[in-house]
């Protein structure tokens, strides 16, 4: 029996025992990593999930105030002697200015909008390049062995 084979501590290994020990311990690093990164992601994506509810919580609150706030105003304009009815019109016709900038602004933002240019020009080379490649002929012999399937 060889030292290896009795446990000994300070015994040579083979070439082939130090490849296995190497690709074992770098397949346990390389899972050791990808369970980090699903760790890290986890965090990540509860994180960004609790961030989303807040900001939803906050928009349905804010919406929610808004008529509030409409009334508010509008009773405001009354108390400085303006009658009820004009008070609710200056406070409504201050909405449809408000509306009426944001679609403006809206709608030149979308004219600014123009196609991927690089990436159609990159796509049409591509499909250009391959267009003009031709696959490589394979000889046949007559000691190909076909691959057998199975049925099931």
């Amino acid at each position: 029996m060889s030292a290896l084979d009795q446990g000994v501590e300070g015994a040579e290994r083979t070439l082939g025992q130090l490849v296995a020990s190497a690709t074992a311990e770098m397949s346990a690093l390389v899972h050791d990593e990808i369970a980090l990164a699903k760790a890290e992601l986890r965090q990540d994506v509860k994180r960004a999930g609790i961030g989303g509810a807040a900001i939803s919580i906050a928009g349905v609150f804010a919406l929610f105030s808004l008529p509030v706030l409409s009334f508010a105003a509008a009773y405001g304009i009354h108390n400085l002697g303006l009658g009820l009815a004009w008070s609710f019109l200056i406070v409504g016709g201050a909405f449809l200015l408000l509306a009426g900038v944001a679609s403006m602004l809206a709608v030149s933002k979308f004219k600014k909008v123009k196609p991927p240019e690089r990436s159609i020009a990159s796509m049409k080379q591509t499909a250009a390049v391959v267009g003009t490649v031709k696959p490589h002929p394979r000889p046949v012999s007559d000691k190909a062995v076909g691959v057998a399937r199975s049925s099931s």
